[in-house]
Protein backbone atom coordinates (compact mmCIF):
# COMPACT_ATOMS: atom_id res chain seq x y z
CA UNK A 1 0.00 0.00 0.00
CA UNK A 2 1.60 3.44 -1.02
CA UNK A 3 2.66 5.56 1.97
CA UNK A 4 0.58 8.40 1.83
CA UNK A 5 -1.89 10.16 3.90
CA UNK A 6 -4.12 12.90 3.14
CA UNK A 7 -2.88 15.34 6.10
CA UNK A 8 0.39 15.07 3.95
CA UNK A 9 1.96 13.84 6.98
CA UNK A 10 3.35 10.66 5.43
CA UNK A 11 5.04 10.80 2.05
CA UNK A 12 7.64 8.46 0.67
CA UNK A 13 6.95 8.93 -2.89
CA UNK A 14 8.52 10.81 -5.01
CA UNK A 15 6.81 13.66 -6.80
CA UNK A 16 5.73 17.52 -7.07
CA UNK A 17 3.84 19.05 -4.92
CA UNK A 18 1.45 21.93 -6.41
CA UNK A 19 0.67 24.69 -4.55
CA UNK A 20 -2.35 27.10 -5.53
CA UNK A 21 -2.12 31.20 -5.24
CA UNK A 22 -0.36 31.69 -1.79
CA UNK A 23 -1.31 35.47 -2.23
CA UNK A 24 1.43 36.61 0.97
CA UNK A 25 0.21 34.47 2.83
CA UNK A 26 3.28 33.34 4.80
CA UNK A 27 1.60 31.33 8.00
CA UNK A 28 -0.56 29.37 5.57
CA UNK A 29 2.45 28.41 3.48
CA UNK A 30 4.79 27.52 6.58
CA UNK A 31 1.79 25.81 7.85
CA UNK A 32 0.94 24.40 4.63
CA UNK A 33 4.93 22.93 3.87
CA UNK A 34 5.06 21.53 7.64
CA UNK A 35 2.14 19.77 6.91
CA UNK A 36 3.68 18.11 4.34
CA UNK A 37 6.60 16.67 5.77
CA UNK A 38 9.01 19.49 4.69
CA UNK A 39 11.68 20.40 7.01
CA UNK A 40 13.11 24.21 7.08
CA UNK A 41 16.21 23.76 9.46
CA UNK A 42 18.69 24.23 6.96
CA UNK A 43 17.35 28.07 5.78
CA UNK A 44 14.98 26.64 3.23
CA UNK A 45 12.10 23.96 2.85
CA UNK A 46 12.63 21.05 1.65
CA UNK A 47 11.52 17.59 1.43
CA UNK A 48 14.09 14.43 1.46
CA UNK A 49 11.59 12.86 -2.01
CA UNK A 50 9.53 15.84 -3.19
CA UNK A 51 9.25 19.08 -4.92
CA UNK A 52 7.05 21.88 -4.67
CA UNK A 53 5.17 23.93 -7.55
CA UNK A 54 3.71 27.38 -7.23
CA UNK A 55 1.38 27.99 -9.51
CA UNK A 56 2.13 31.45 -9.39
CA UNK A 57 -0.14 34.79 -7.63
CA UNK A 58 2.94 34.79 -4.50
CA UNK A 59 2.18 38.69 -3.82
CA UNK A 60 -0.32 41.22 -2.93
CA UNK A 61 -3.57 40.80 -0.42
CA UNK A 62 -2.07 39.12 1.87
CA UNK A 63 -0.04 40.34 5.32
CA UNK A 64 3.61 38.72 4.81
CA UNK A 65 4.77 39.30 1.40
CA UNK A 66 8.29 39.38 1.51
CA UNK A 67 8.33 36.31 3.85
CA UNK A 68 6.62 34.27 1.02
CA UNK A 69 8.54 35.82 -1.80
CA UNK A 70 11.87 34.54 0.16
CA UNK A 71 10.55 31.17 1.16
CA UNK A 72 10.05 30.54 -2.75
CA UNK A 73 13.16 31.92 -4.13
CA UNK A 74 14.90 30.44 -1.83
CA UNK A 75 13.58 26.67 -2.73
CA UNK A 76 14.34 27.56 -5.93
CA UNK A 77 17.91 28.92 -5.99
CA UNK A 78 18.15 25.33 -3.61
CA UNK A 79 16.31 22.96 -6.23
CA UNK A 80 13.20 21.97 -3.73
CA UNK A 81 10.82 24.42 -5.80
CA UNK A 82 10.23 25.72 -9.17
CA UNK A 83 7.64 28.88 -9.39
CA UNK A 84 5.42 30.11 -12.55
CA UNK A 85 4.37 33.26 -12.92
CA UNK A 86 0.77 34.63 -12.48
CA UNK A 87 -0.54 37.57 -13.44
CA UNK A 88 -0.19 39.52 -9.96
CA UNK A 89 3.81 39.24 -10.49
CA UNK A 90 2.96 40.31 -14.66
CA UNK A 91 1.44 43.05 -13.06
CA UNK A 92 3.78 44.09 -10.73
CA UNK A 93 6.42 44.03 -13.54
CA UNK A 94 4.25 46.44 -15.62
CA UNK A 95 3.69 48.36 -12.75
CA UNK A 96 7.06 48.85 -12.15
CA UNK A 97 8.18 49.80 -16.28
CA UNK A 98 7.63 53.31 -17.19
CA UNK A 99 5.38 54.21 -20.50
CA UNK A 100 8.19 55.54 -22.86
CA UNK A 101 5.43 56.35 -25.35
CA UNK A 102 4.20 58.75 -22.40
CA UNK A 103 6.31 60.75 -19.34
CA UNK A 104 5.55 59.91 -15.87
CA UNK A 105 3.32 57.03 -16.81
CA UNK A 106 3.83 53.22 -16.47
CA UNK A 107 2.73 50.25 -18.52
CA UNK A 108 0.08 49.67 -15.71
CA UNK A 109 -1.53 52.81 -15.05
CA UNK A 110 -1.16 54.10 -11.30
CA UNK A 111 -4.85 54.51 -10.82
CA UNK A 112 -6.24 54.10 -6.99
CA UNK A 113 -7.94 50.97 -8.23
CA UNK A 114 -4.41 49.38 -9.72
CA UNK A 115 -2.61 50.38 -6.55
CA UNK A 116 -4.91 49.25 -4.19
CA UNK A 117 -4.54 45.78 -5.96
CA UNK A 118 -0.94 46.02 -5.53
CA UNK A 119 -1.06 47.79 -2.19
CA UNK A 120 0.12 45.05 0.23
CA UNK A 121 3.15 44.42 -1.58
CA UNK A 122 4.08 47.93 -1.86
CA UNK A 123 3.63 48.35 1.86
CA UNK A 124 6.02 45.85 2.32
CA UNK A 125 8.34 46.86 -0.66
CA UNK A 126 9.41 50.47 -0.97
CA UNK A 127 8.63 51.50 -4.95
CA UNK A 128 12.17 51.78 -6.93
CA UNK A 129 13.84 50.53 -4.31
CA UNK A 130 16.30 48.30 -4.00
CA UNK A 131 14.14 45.33 -3.12
CA UNK A 132 11.96 46.46 -5.57
CA UNK A 133 14.21 46.19 -7.95
CA UNK A 134 15.37 42.68 -7.24
CA UNK A 135 12.22 41.30 -6.66
CA UNK A 136 10.92 42.83 -10.23
CA UNK A 137 13.72 41.27 -12.11
CA UNK A 138 12.96 38.20 -10.07
CA UNK A 139 9.80 37.97 -11.06
CA UNK A 140 11.25 38.10 -15.00
CA UNK A 141 13.12 34.95 -14.25
CA UNK A 142 9.44 33.11 -13.85
CA UNK A 143 8.30 30.82 -16.36
CA UNK A 144 5.03 31.55 -18.01
CA UNK A 145 4.69 27.55 -17.92
CA UNK A 146 5.79 24.77 -17.33
CA UNK A 147 5.88 21.35 -19.65
CA UNK A 148 7.82 18.66 -18.17
CA UNK A 149 6.77 15.88 -19.88
CA UNK A 150 4.72 13.96 -17.52
CA UNK A 151 3.29 16.86 -15.53
CA UNK A 152 1.88 20.71 -16.95
CA UNK A 153 1.41 23.79 -14.66
CA UNK A 154 0.34 27.30 -16.18
CA UNK A 155 -1.47 29.97 -13.72
CA UNK A 156 -4.87 30.05 -15.22
CA UNK A 157 -5.37 28.79 -18.62
CA UNK A 158 -3.69 26.18 -21.18
CA UNK A 159 -4.05 27.52 -24.15
CA UNK A 160 -1.82 26.54 -27.38
CA UNK A 161 -3.02 28.92 -29.76
CA UNK A 162 -1.32 31.65 -27.23
CA UNK A 163 1.62 29.72 -26.60
CA UNK A 164 2.49 29.53 -30.15
CA UNK A 165 1.80 33.30 -30.33
CA UNK A 166 4.66 34.38 -27.84
CA UNK A 167 7.70 31.87 -29.17
CA UNK A 168 9.25 34.13 -30.70
CA UNK A 169 8.68 36.65 -27.73
CA UNK A 170 9.86 34.21 -24.99
CA UNK A 171 13.55 33.31 -23.50
CA UNK A 172 14.14 30.10 -24.07
CA UNK A 173 12.68 28.95 -21.02
CA UNK A 174 9.50 29.92 -21.67
CA UNK A 175 10.23 33.42 -19.56
CA UNK A 176 8.94 37.43 -20.40
CA UNK A 177 11.29 39.58 -22.41
CA UNK A 178 11.24 42.72 -22.21
CA UNK A 179 9.67 43.56 -25.47
CA UNK A 180 6.64 40.77 -24.52
CA UNK A 181 6.05 43.09 -21.69
CA UNK A 182 5.76 46.06 -23.86
CA UNK A 183 3.41 44.22 -26.28
CA UNK A 184 1.34 42.23 -23.62
CA UNK A 185 0.53 45.36 -21.78
CA UNK A 186 -0.99 47.06 -24.86
CA UNK A 187 -4.52 46.45 -25.18
CA UNK A 188 -5.78 44.75 -28.22
CA UNK A 189 -2.59 43.24 -29.45
CA UNK A 190 -1.81 39.72 -29.98
CA UNK A 191 0.49 39.55 -27.44
CA UNK A 192 -1.80 41.00 -24.62
CA UNK A 193 -4.66 38.36 -25.64
CA UNK A 194 -2.36 35.84 -25.42
CA UNK A 195 -0.62 37.01 -21.91
CA UNK A 196 -4.57 37.15 -21.09
CA UNK A 197 -5.73 33.92 -21.79
CA UNK A 198 -2.27 32.33 -19.79
CA UNK A 199 -2.56 34.11 -16.51
CA UNK A 200 -6.07 35.56 -16.29
CA UNK A 201 -8.00 32.59 -18.31
CA UNK A 202 -10.43 33.61 -21.33
CA UNK A 203 -13.72 35.18 -20.94
CA UNK A 204 -16.77 35.12 -22.08
CA UNK A 205 -19.41 37.94 -22.69
CA UNK A 206 -22.42 38.21 -20.61
CA UNK A 207 -25.84 40.56 -21.00
CA UNK A 208 -26.35 40.66 -17.63
CA UNK A 209 -23.41 42.48 -15.65
CA UNK A 210 -22.41 41.30 -12.16
CA UNK A 211 -20.23 42.51 -9.25
CA UNK A 212 -17.23 40.74 -8.38
CA UNK A 213 -15.53 39.70 -4.91
CA UNK A 214 -13.83 43.29 -4.90
CA UNK A 215 -17.06 45.43 -6.16
CA UNK A 216 -15.97 45.90 -9.52
CA UNK A 217 -18.78 45.86 -11.89
CA UNK A 218 -17.89 42.96 -14.49
CA UNK A 219 -19.38 41.91 -17.94
CA UNK A 220 -17.98 39.22 -18.53
CA UNK A 221 -17.55 35.72 -16.88
CA UNK A 222 -14.36 33.68 -16.89
CA UNK A 223 -14.81 30.70 -19.07
CA UNK A 224 -14.40 27.38 -17.77
CA UNK A 225 -12.03 26.30 -20.30
CA UNK A 226 -11.33 22.89 -18.96
CA UNK A 227 -14.26 21.26 -19.44
CA UNK A 228 -14.64 19.38 -22.73
CA UNK A 229 -18.01 18.89 -24.52
CA UNK A 230 -19.38 22.34 -23.00
CA UNK A 231 -20.63 25.03 -25.83
CA UNK A 232 -23.50 26.73 -23.69
CA UNK A 233 -23.30 29.61 -22.09
CA UNK A 234 -24.88 28.07 -18.45
CA UNK A 235 -21.50 25.42 -18.99
CA UNK A 236 -18.53 27.59 -19.89
CA UNK A 237 -19.17 30.63 -18.05
CA UNK A 238 -17.84 30.41 -14.25
CA UNK A 239 -19.89 32.73 -11.71
CA UNK A 240 -18.77 32.50 -8.40
CA UNK A 241 -21.72 31.09 -6.02
CA UNK A 242 -22.68 34.17 -4.04
CA UNK A 243 -22.56 36.49 -7.43
CA UNK A 244 -24.98 39.18 -7.64
CA UNK A 245 -25.97 42.12 -9.98
CA UNK A 246 -25.82 45.38 -9.80
CA UNK A 247 -28.51 46.05 -7.69
CA UNK A 248 -27.54 43.21 -5.06
CA UNK A 249 -30.01 40.61 -6.38
CA UNK A 250 -28.92 36.95 -6.56
CA UNK A 251 -27.30 36.39 -10.11
CA UNK A 252 -29.94 34.36 -12.77
CA UNK A 253 -29.21 31.08 -14.21
CA UNK A 254 -27.74 31.65 -17.29
CA UNK A 255 -29.42 29.99 -20.62
CA UNK A 256 -28.36 26.91 -22.87
CA UNK A 257 -27.81 29.10 -25.96
CA UNK A 258 -24.62 28.01 -27.65
CA UNK A 259 -21.85 30.38 -27.69
CA UNK A 260 -18.01 30.02 -29.34
CA UNK A 261 -15.24 28.71 -27.00
CA UNK A 262 -11.70 31.30 -27.51
CA UNK A 263 -9.91 28.32 -26.03
CA UNK A 264 -10.22 24.60 -26.93
CA UNK A 265 -10.80 22.55 -24.25
CA UNK A 266 -8.20 20.23 -22.61
CA UNK A 267 -8.52 16.55 -23.68
CA UNK A 268 -4.71 15.47 -23.01
CA UNK A 269 -3.86 12.97 -20.89
CA UNK A 270 -0.94 14.67 -19.18
CA UNK A 271 -2.11 16.17 -16.18
CA UNK A 272 -2.38 19.92 -16.08
CA UNK A 273 -2.26 21.98 -12.77
CA UNK A 274 -3.62 25.27 -12.46
CA UNK A 275 -4.46 28.38 -10.05
CA UNK A 276 -6.08 31.54 -10.09
CA UNK A 277 -9.79 30.43 -10.34
CA UNK A 278 -10.82 31.46 -6.60
CA UNK A 279 -12.73 28.33 -6.08
CA UNK A 280 -15.24 28.03 -2.65
CA UNK A 281 -13.05 28.44 0.02
CA UNK A 282 -15.72 25.74 2.21
CA UNK A 283 -15.84 23.33 -0.75
CA UNK A 284 -14.12 20.40 -0.52
CA UNK A 285 -11.44 20.12 -3.56
CA UNK A 286 -11.81 18.10 -5.95
CA UNK A 287 -10.34 17.84 -10.01
CA UNK A 288 -12.19 20.48 -12.74
CA UNK A 289 -11.85 17.08 -15.28
CA UNK A 290 -10.64 13.80 -15.91
CA UNK A 291 -6.70 15.26 -16.43
CA UNK A 292 -7.22 18.98 -14.75
CA UNK A 293 -6.46 20.06 -11.29
CA UNK A 294 -7.21 24.00 -9.58
CA UNK A 295 -5.31 24.37 -6.21
CA UNK A 296 -6.85 28.06 -5.89
CA UNK A 297 -9.25 27.86 -2.63
CA UNK A 298 -8.99 31.36 -2.23
CA UNK A 299 -6.31 31.65 0.73
CA UNK A 300 -6.26 35.30 0.02
CA UNK A 301 -9.84 35.30 1.53
CA UNK A 302 -9.92 33.24 4.47
CA UNK A 303 -9.96 29.84 2.64
CA UNK A 304 -7.30 26.91 3.17
CA UNK A 305 -3.88 26.85 1.31
CA UNK A 306 -4.29 23.74 -1.18
CA UNK A 307 -1.57 21.76 -2.77
CA UNK A 308 -1.76 18.86 -4.73
CA UNK A 309 0.41 15.66 -4.93
CA UNK A 310 1.36 14.16 -7.56
CA UNK A 311 3.21 11.11 -8.32
CA UNK A 312 4.23 9.89 -11.49
CA UNK A 313 2.78 6.68 -12.64
CA UNK A 314 -1.09 7.34 -10.38
CA UNK A 315 -3.84 8.70 -11.26
CA UNK A 316 -5.05 11.32 -10.34
CA UNK A 317 -7.49 11.65 -7.85
CA UNK A 318 -9.38 14.07 -5.60
CA UNK A 319 -7.54 12.05 -2.02
CA UNK A 320 -4.66 13.36 -3.17
CA UNK A 321 -5.16 16.93 -2.02
CA UNK A 322 -3.81 18.53 1.22
CA UNK A 323 -5.07 21.34 2.66
CA UNK A 324 -3.75 24.24 5.35
CA UNK A 325 -6.71 26.52 6.67
CA UNK A 326 -6.34 29.50 8.61
CA UNK A 327 -6.77 29.37 12.16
Amino acid sequence: MRNLVNSGRINAEEGFDVIGDVHGQGDLLDGLLHQMGYDNSGGYWKHPLRRVIFVGDLIDRGPKQVRVLQTAKAMTEAGSARVVLGNHEFNAIAYARPNLDETGTFLRPHTSGKTRQHEAFLAEIKFKSDDHKIWIDWFMTLPLWLDLDAIRVVHACWDLVAMDALAELTTDTDCLTDELVLLATRKGTREWSAIEHLLKGPEIDLTIPYLDKSGDLRSAARMNWWSSGADSLRELAYIPPGTTTVDGRPYPPLGDEPVHRPVAAYTDKIPLFYGHYWMPKDETPSRTSEATVCVDYSAAKGGPLVAYRWSDGLDLTDDRFVRFAPR
